[in-house]
């Protein structure tokens, strides 16, 4: 490879945009496609010198053509050729050191693979700024092209860049990276760029870099050489040598490979058959020549630009000419090469690969077991899957497979269908289950997935058959406490409490830990559903003093915990609980894990309750708009809480993302519910109606949620003059409070029990009657913490007391309403009671605002004073350490509250109210 990159200015241009945006906080990623030796790799250097120069940590890794053998190769090889800092910063995070030379992989302690995720991104964060490039993404495994697609929706302001290069002429119709890259380039932050043929004019100037050469030379060059650069590297080196032209790419890569010595040809094909890349003692040994005439040979190889020097070993200059040589190779000479590898080689995944090119089933099998448990260990549940499933496909082939495997087949079969599971296939898991023999073991985990799978009728019978079958205490606490798990929320639902009882005795006896904590705390959720608190509270606490060596079951008990807390108004009880489950989540590499990114959610709604809406922005900035999965969505959803309540421009922004997703209940019901509130806010009580509909139609009847969605549909009512519906509305949340969703009883915690308050004074208003008493219960009831609700209530409490003739009530609460809008910066709510003051003729009274200040907030005279001084809204915002969007918000409100139209005149009123003293 010469020295100079032709051709390519506007692509490298559109990178390095990429890499600086990467370099001020916005990340990026970007996929380079093209056909072999188009130039991608050439490129790529370009870019990765760029941002060395831009002082960026540069991680380059590379696939290698042996399908899903080899889990995380590129992530293994990027850490292994790191710069000493950032692989001291890896040797940090366990799950990624263990990737490293010399580390061996730890026990699994559960969600192995969202550990390894989580932690990379921990190791980005770390060494930022940060370039990632992943070469030949063609030949990835499946977890690391499910990495790929992990990284590429979590880093948004990371200073992270992300690259991955493709062979486009690789990609057949059923290649699995199709599917991956036609997923990626639907998001805003993933550049797509393709590489063409250089042109005439430009394989003219790329040929004249490489030598000199006459001009019919150079013309025959770039005949042939078809605008590929590397094709015209070849041709211009086999006519510096002397040699005819050979037609076809491959004819030409093997007549410089023919020139070779005997011994340089016979090295030169074992690395082939070693892959892209080959450690020189292996090399030896498996030539078979002596040293001296080995170096000798290799000398040549390296001398006529076939091999690279690569640390202690040999790459092919590119991989189309390894490819070359291994076709060329006769099938007797590439069987007994792959056997010679097999012989020498330790890595169960590369024995593998060779034992099956060698047709050794016998060592195929053995290394395809072993190969799938060490990447359960390294967190490849889907490589561990396609190890055991090769292995399993070899079984009637083999004579003694049980003893080659180190175990029976069918506990093979079934650590097969685990790591489907564990990948995200629980379909796949649920088929392989049901052709095994109905074990305990079996049908209890085939009953978990079901229950995942909302298939709750076949999760009992599956369940009900881990029961009957099992054979030792162990698997019976599990089974019991699945079986009860299923039931949680059926018609039987009576039962859980006596299987509860079962298991956890069960479990005792038996040290089973794990099935003691998932029955504490299916039997705590049932309890909390009948009003017993205090037992849920003491079994959720028993939870968490017990590790289970299960991480996801530990993190469970604690969101459960915070939850619980939460549900009941112990804002500062669930605040610690919930603090200190996400530092477990983080320390562990699980912030992305379900039950991570549920205490993360959680503890947002802690600050959003509480007030401390700050730190609610500041977390909701985290939830990324730029969704693509559910998960994602449902995270992004919780943003709007804040975003809505603050009247943010980004609202509508969100929406957009998510209105893919509102076929799924959750996202439906957070996203949808607070898009209603959000069309209220701005007038449109119709569409707010029509969101509320949308969302009940995937309801559950007496769901605790029917009763916020009941509310806010009345207050779309109310705005619209119309009672149509009303009654509807008010038997939703009455039989969400009286039944519930099993119809055994509902009990709803302290916010439940407001906003079903508020519901029967909504329901009031709707037919024109504003109750003072029942306005007055609901703030009474949001006031144990819930102050942004409590300020709600008060404005119509408020507006009750004025209609019944009593002003100074009125205006005392609304100003406890003011005062507390204005401290949130809740501008939606804060206009409509200045409206409702306006309107009621109330003098400010100390409350948003003080005498004089026109009706202004602390901030916004805040924001007021900078304007009068000249300031842009985004000085504004660096000097109040703010984001400019909120600047612009508090402008408009302050345009708005002063009846000003311009900047300028804002500023004069401000002088006349005396706010710049």
């Amino acid at each position: 490879m010469n020295g100079l990159l032709v051709g390519r200015s506007a692509e490298l241009a559109g990178l390095v945009r990429v890499l600086a945006a990467a370099g001020n906080g916005m990340a990026g990623v970007a996929l380079v496609g093209g056909d072999a030796g188009i130039g991608k790799t050439r490129l790529i250097s370009e870019l990765a010198a760029e941002a060395r120069e831009r002082g960026f940590n540069v991680l380059v890794g590379q696939c290698a053509e042996l399908g899903d053998a080899l889990p995380y190769l590129p992530l293994a090889d990027a850490l292994r050729g790191a710069e000493p800092a950032v692989r001291e910063a890896a040797a940090a995070h366990p799950m990624l050191g263990q990737l490293l030379p010399g580390t061996e992989s730890a026990p699994s302690t559960g969600l192995t693979q969202q550990r390894l995720f989580g932690s990379l991104l921990g190791l980005l964060a770390d060494v930022q700024p940060v370039l990632f490039v992943i070469e030949d993404l063609h030949w990835a495994d499946r977890s690391t092209r499910d990495l790929l697609v992990f990284l590429s929706r979590m880093v948004q302001s990371e200073r992270v860049c992300v690259v991955g290069t493709y062979r486009t002429d690789d990609l057949h119709r059923r290649h699995p990276l199709r599917s991956v890259l036609a997923e990626l380039k639907r998001l805003p932050t993933v550049m797509s760029l393709e590489l063409g043929p250089l042109g005439s004019g430009e394989m003219s100037d790329y040929v004249a870099t490489l030598g000199d050469v006459d001009a019919q030379g150079l013309g025959l060059i770039v005949s042939r050489a078809d605008g590929n650069p590397f094709y015209a590297e070849e041709l211009f080196a086999a006519m510096a040598e002397g040699d005819t032209l050979p037609d076809g790419l491959a004819s030409l890569l093997m007549s410089r490979v023919e020139v070779l010595s005997e011994a340089g040809q016979r090295v030169l094909r074992a690395a082939a058959v070693a892959g892209r890349r080959v450690e020189d003692e292996l090399l030896r040994e498996v030539s078979g020549l002596p040293l001296a005439e080995f170096e000798e040979a290799v000398r040549e190889i390296v001398s006529r630009g076939l091999l690279k020097v690569q640390g202690h070993g040999y790459t092919f200059r590119h991989a189309l000419l390894q490819e070359a040589v291994y076709t060329d190779l006769l099938p007797g000479e590439r069987t007994r090469l792959h056997a010679a590898f097999a012989r020498l080689l330790t890595s169960p995944a590369e024995l593998a690969h060779h034992y099956l090119a060698g047709h050794d089933l016998a060592g195929a099998l053995a290394a395809s077991a072993e190969a799938g448990r060490a990447a359960e260990r390294v967190g490849a549940p889907a490589e561990a899957h396609s190890h055991y499933d090769r292995a399993l496909g070899l079984w009637e082939r083999v004579d003694d497979a049980e003893r080659l495997a180190g175990e029976s087949r069918v506990k093979l079969a079934f650590r097969s269908a685990v790591m489907a599971a564990d990948s995200g296939d629980k379909h796949r898991a649920v088929t392989q289950l049901r052709v095994l023999p109905q074990t305990s073991e079996v049908s209890e985990r085939l009953a978990y997935y079901l229950v995942e799978m909302d298939a709750d009728e076949s999760a009992v019978g599956a369940a009900e058959r881990a029961v009957e079958s099992a054979e030792e205490p162990a698997a019976l606490a599990r089974a019991l406490a699945t079986l009860a798990r299923t039931l949680l929320w059926s018609p039987r639902s009576q039962e859980v409490e006596g299987l509860c009882a079962r298991a956890l005795e069960t479990a005792r006896a038996a040290g089973a830990k794990d099935a003691e904590v998932g029955a504490m705390l299916t039997l705590a959720t049932f309890v909390e559903l009948r009003g017993d608190l205090t037992r849920a509270h003491e079994l959720v606490d028993a939870a968490m003093a017990q590790p289970t060596g299960d991480l996801a079951m530990d993190l469970r008990a604690r969101f459960h915990h915070a939850r619980i807390h939460y549900e009941q108004g112990l804002l500062d009880h669930a605040a610690e609980v919930a603090d200190d489950g996400i530092r477990m989540a983080s320390e562990t590499g699980l912030k992305w894990s379900t039950y991570g990114t549920d205490l993360r959610f959680l503890r947002f709604l802690i600050h959003y309750a509480a007030g401390e809406w700050d730190q609610a922005e500041a977390m909701a900035a985290g939830f990324g708009a730029r969704v693509g999965t559910v998960p994602e969505a449902i995270l992004s959803s919780f943003a709007l809480f804040i975003e809505v309540a603050r009247g943010l421009p980004v609202v509508e922004g969100r929406l957009s993302w998510l209105r893919p997703f509102w076929s799924d209940p959750l996202v439906s019901y957070i996203s949808r519910g607070l898009a209603a509130e959000h069309a209220l806010w701005n007038g449109d009580p119709a569409t707010a109606l029509d969101h509320v509909r949308a969302v009940m139609a995937k309801q559950m009847d007496g769901e605790s949620g029917n009763v916020r969605m009941a509310a806010i549909a009345l207050w779309a009512l109310a705005e619209l003059g119309t009672t149509e519906g009303a009654d509807d509305w008010l038997a939703h949340a009455r039989l969400a409070v009286e039944s519930g969703p099993t119809g055994q009883g509902g009990h709803l915690g302290p916010e439940g029990l407001a906003w079903a308050l508020r519901v029967e004074a909504e329901w009031h208003r709707v037919h024109g009657r504003l109750d003072v008493e029942l306005w007055r219960r609901a703030v009474e009831a949001f006031d144990i913490g819930f102050v942004y609700e409590t300020a709600r209530a008060r404005w119509r409490l408020a507006e009750a007391l004025l209609a019944a003739g009593d002003r100074e009530a009125a205006q005392a609460e609304w100003e406890l309403a003011r005062e507390t809008a204005g401290k949130l910066r809740a501008a939606p709510l804060e206009n409509a009671l200045l409206d409702f003051g306006r309107r009621a003729r109330f003098a400010s009274g100390g409350g948003a605002g003080s005498p004089g200040d026109g009706g202004l907030t602390a901030r916004e005279v805040e924001v007021l004073r900078l304007v009068a001084e000249g300031l842009t809204n985004r000085e504004i915002a660096e000097r109040l350490f703010i984001a400019q969007k909120t600047v612009s918000v508090h402008v408009s409100n302050i345009l708005g509250k002063l009846d000003v139209s311009t900047r300028t005149q804002a500023a004069a009123s401000a002088r006349r109210l005396g706010l710049l003293n």
